[in-house]
């Protein structure tokens, strides 16, 4: 980030210097060039006014003679061309030349347009000195032409000559950037270094306010990543408690078979508690492998048009016997409620829901499964007459291994993830799940769709 910032501000500047060299050269090259034609045109109103060039005198005297004689010194200047020519283009006077040796100069443009137009101001441009001619011709009242010259750089001549200056300039300013860029750029990441040093105890308020926003999305994600680690300490730290009591039991039983320990009559009874110590280690394992399968959002869901109704009075049936075998008494009550959803993971958060009202339920208890549809929503709603939740514990009871009752739910064969797989379900249908709990007195739970 550093070397992107100093690159930038080096190339912004080396810009800035180029730019502002090419325009103060072209304006003041343009101011230069219009003072040459103003001066040049002065000069040659100057010498118009003298009266020296008249072709009266030119017939009289010799034209070089005469106009010599006239003091007309006082008024040439260094670089400065004066030539007097006819009206037929023969050249009467030249003081850079010999007028012997010189050609006919009707031809020229500046004198064409001085013949149409009564003065002329040209400038012609050499490509081999990178000098500029700048002409200025008169017609004089006796049709004689007077035409004064000077030469002056050319804008190439100018720029190249300007160029050492504009690259000294820009070297400095390179330097300048890059001493410079180090420091702001210090002092501009500093806020972010600190930050970065203090996500432990974030800034409340950033040196920038432009960096609020990033500071709060940094904070939330730290925030969230040191609470998915504690989960998952906290899972492994329960699956490994949790595999552990079933397991330990198993090997317990099977070693007091190995040493013999065990007579006839108790063999049945070991026997039982291994098989129920194996199926609760069953269970436990199936649930994780569904909780992990559940975390995976990107697997594929079968959405289709479901009816809770319909689904509902399927989970009771199916649950029947295991109501039944704790003497309670399961019913299924309510109004069609169609639904877009995943069949078998709605059927799989009904039954866990009956589940746990059985698991948790009296003797000779009941369970209502209610459905319908509540301000325009399709609802799930299960109620049981059990032993109720805590004002405490209601808000913990869909964590992973969370049990309001430890020992009853392992005499029962729970695992402690019923609930944990309802709230992944509900999340991914996008429903909301609400609790109505009084101890003693039983629980519901409402799923709104």
């Amino acid at each position: 980030m550093k070397q992107k910032i100093n690159l930038h501000l080096t190339l912004i500047v080396f810009l800035a210097v180029l730019s502002t060299a090419v325009g103060i050269t072209l304006v003041y090259y343009s101011l230069f060039r219009t003072q040459v034609q103003r001066d040049l045109a002065r000069y040659t109103d100057l010498l118009a006014d003298t009266g020296v060039f008249q072709s009266a005198n030119a017939e009289t005297e010799d034209p070089n003679t005469y106009v010599e004689t006239q003091a007309l010194r006082e008024l040439e200047q260094e670089n400065l061309r004066i030539t007097w020519i006819s009206a037929d283009g023969t050249v009467l006077y030249d003081n850079g030349a010999d007028v012997t040796g010189l050609p006919n100069h009707l031809d020229r443009p500046e004198i064409q347009e001085a013949v149409r137009n009564g003065s002329a101001e040209i400038v012609r441009q050499s490509d081999t000195f990178n000098l500029n001619t700048y002409y200025c011709a008169y017609l004089l009242e006796d049709g004689t032409i007077l035409r004064t010259s000077t030469q002056a750089s050319s804008i190439t001549s100018v720029f190249v000559s300007v160029l050492p200056v504009i690259f000294g300039v820009c070297a400095a300013f390179f330097v300048i950037c890059i001493l410079l860029g180090n420091f702001l750029t210090g002092q501009l990441l500093q806020p972010l270094y600190l930050m970065a040093e203090q996500l432990e105890q974030p800034v409340d308020t950033p040196a920038y306010p432009e960096l609020q926003p990033f500071a709060d999305k940094i904070r939330a994600q730290h925030e969230n990543i040191l609470e998915a680690a504690s989960v998952r300490q906290d899972f492994t730290a329960n699956v490994s408690h949790e595999l552990k009591t079933p397991l330990t039991a198993i090997s317990g039983y099977a070693e007091l078979i190995e040493t013999g320990m065990v007579t006839g009559d108790q063999v049945p009874h070991v026997a039982e508690q291994i098989r129920q110590n194996a199926n609760r280690l069953l269970s436990l394992i199936n649930d994780i492998i569904r909780l992990s399968e559940l975390d995976h959002q990107e697997l594929p869901r079968k959405f289709t048009n479901t009816d809770l109704k319909e689904l509902a009075e399927e989970c009771c049936q199916n649950l029947s016997v295991s109501a039944q075998k704790r003497q309670l008494s399961l019913s299924c009550e309510g109004e069609s409620a169609v639904l877009s959803a995943d069949r078998n993971l709605l059927k799989e958060l009904i039954e866990n829901l009956i589940q746990n009202a059985i698991q948790y339920n009296r003797e000779n208890g009941t369970i209502l499964v209610r459905t319908g549809q509540e301000n325009g929503h399709p609802f799930l709603a299960v109620e049981d007459s059990g032993i109720g939740i805590p004002k405490d514990q209601q808000t913990r009871i869909f964590e992973r291994f969370y049990r309001v009752d430890k020992s009853r739910s392992r005499r029962t064969g729970g695992t402690g993830l019923g609930l944990a797989i309802v709230k992944h379900i509900a999340e991914i249908h996008d429903a909301a799940i609400r609790l109505d709990s009084e101890p003693g007195k039983g629980t519901c739970v409402t799923v709104q769709f």
